[in-house]
């Protein structure tokens, strides 16, 4: 999980969470998009497992304000 904010506004905070197997990326979550994103073959079928769950994915926008929103002022 991780933070990307080009400034201090809120709305270019952006929250993103990566899935690595093997040293390769095969899925990612960003709040910007609000799915996950498939890189390779399983990456794919994982996200698209992950989408189909609302809550999963509700949860996951949250975390966007609780976990970067709220420490932007730590960290810019």
């Amino acid at each position: 999980d991780r933070c990307v904010f080009s400034s201090p506004e809120l709305k270019d905070i952006q929250f993103i969470r990566s899935n690595y197997y093997n040293k390769l990326e095969v899925a990612r979550f960003t709040s910007t998009l609000g799915k996950f994103v498939g890189y390779t073959e399983s990456g794919v079928k994982q996200a698209n497992i992950w989408n189909s769950n609302p809550s999963f994915i509700s949860g996951l926008k949250a975390q966007r304000e609780a976990y970067c929103v709220t420490n932007v002022g730590i960290d810019y």
